[in-house]
């Protein structure tokens, strides 16, 4: 099976696929033996490692089945997390969206394929669980939580004046300049409302993102291939469709822009410019890491891949508006700019019936619910979920069977406020 087909095969719904106990990756003993078992090993070659439920074992092992470049934690001693561990979360209920019964939250991380989930309060870890194969030394493949990560980067170079959100994207890269981004604004690439003739349907096998995928696959290419042979390549044949900022489309290409802009900006790749400018000065227990394309670029939109306690210290870091570790690592007005979310009538015209009132502000998902939330999502049920009010962060890895996040938000939006309200009444 073809990787079209794979990712055709895993936006069928969630009741077509065995439950989070009769696929939990440790049990069905992948790539274990010196080798494993025909039945057991996964490939990157040939697409298995995205076949659920070998996708389970591939999110947590990613570095095993393609190239990798580092992202250094740095050098100095890990930053311990406060504990506070509470006994009071697995029992909570809550009723998920568009359901009549409830649900409790420790039922909901098996609904939702949970791999590793943390909830920090007041800077100290109040619950902390592991399944799979993910373990607290383990790292996992964040998705498009990664679009979180470099728009903050990007948030950042704005609020310290080494980038203008009000420009023009060729005014950086010029070899853009033909392509749909040339005269789009950094302010439209950062809050996803450039027009573009690019589809992230993976259910269509003639979607765009297919291109995308050949361009910044890492392996050979056939001898009759023509096209771009990497990210760069790619972005560069991005044809316009629509108009620049008339409404949002989420796309994963404009992240890669972003990335393009910040390399060029800073004389650094986004894993080097991530490493030296905010992983390195969490204290995190852990190097980070990112998948890259044949010639070694990043993959800015979903190739990030961190440890689940050290995605918790970047969140809370967010929390406490730029602060950790002693130290402002970011600009205050980057996080107040993106807490007050985008344009709210643009976003609506993107249809999600899940997130009506919502907005997206430098590649952050806004709730503006009465809590202030806001959020990183990838797909197969990624997550950051940043409550101000409640004083709560909640970090989330996940291998859904499903990649839209549709499939699991009715669970998730519903038990993280649930949460939240929780730690409200019962600080």
């Amino acid at each position: 099976m073809g990787l079209a087909a794979l990712l055709i095969s895993a936006c069928a719904g969630a009741s077509d696929f065995p439950d989070a106990a009769a696929s939990d990756p440790a049990k069905l003993g992948w790539m274990i033996g010196s080798p494993p078992p025909v039945d057991r090993i996964i490939r990157f070659e040939d697409g298995s490692y995205f076949r659920f439920p070998a996708l389970r074992w591939s999110v947590s092992n990613f570095r095993q089945l393609m190239p990798t470049v580092n992202v250094s934690r740095g050098l100095g001693a890990p930053v311990a997390l406060p504990n506070a561990l509470r006994s009071d979360i697995d029992g909570l209920r809550f009723i998920p969206l568009g359901a009549k019964d409830f649900m409790t939250w420790e039922q909901s991380l098996a609904a939702t394929y949970t791999d590793g989930i943390v909830v920090m309060h007041r800077g100290q870890v109040v619950y902390e669980r592991y399944f799979g194969v993910l373990k607290p030394e383990g790292q996992h493949a964040a998705m498009s939580v990664t679009k979180s990560v470099i728009g903050t980067l990007g948030a950042a170079l704005v609020a310290e004046g080494r980038i203008d959100a009000s420009q023009r994207v060729s005014f950086y890269v010029p070899e853009l300049s033909h392509s749909a981004f040339g005269n789009a604004t950094l302010r439209q690439v950062l809050d996803m409302t450039t027009g573009l003739k690019y589809s992230e349907d993976y259910a269509d096998p003639n979607a765009e993102v297919w291109a995308h995928a050949s361009a910044g696959s890492p392996l050979p290419k056939p001898k009759d291939y023509e096209g771009p042979r990497s990210y760069y390549e790619f972005l560069q044949t991005v044809q316009l469709q629509g108009q620049h900022g008339s409404a949002f489309a989420y796309k994963t290409i404009n992240t890669d822009v972003l990335g393009w802009v910040i390399a060029r900006v800073t004389g650094r790749n986004v894993a080097q410019w991530f490493s030296e400018t905010l992983w390195s000065r969490l204290g995190a227990e852990q190097d980070a890491y990112f998948t890259v394309d044949s010639i070694g670029t990043p993959f800015a939109g979903g190739g990030l891949n961190t440890g689940l306690r050290d995605l918790a210290r970047f969140a809370e870091m967010m929390r406490n508006e730029g602060r950790f570790n002693g130290q402002q690592i970011l600009p205050k007005a980057v996080i107040e700019d993106i807490r007050k979310g985008g344009d709210k009538g643009a976003f609506a015209k993107a249809g999600y019936g899940l997130l009506q009132g919502w907005s997206y502000r430098n590649m952050w998902w806004v709730s503006h619910n009465p809590d202030s939330a806001y959020m990183a999502r990838g797909v197969h049920g990624q997550s950051i979920y940043i409550d101000p009010k409640a004083e709560m962060v909640i970090v989330r890895y996940a291998s859904h069977p499903v990649a839209a996040n549709a499939a699991n938000d009715p669970v998730t939006l519903a038990a993280f406020d649930a949460l939240a309200q929780h730690l409200l009444k019962k600080p």
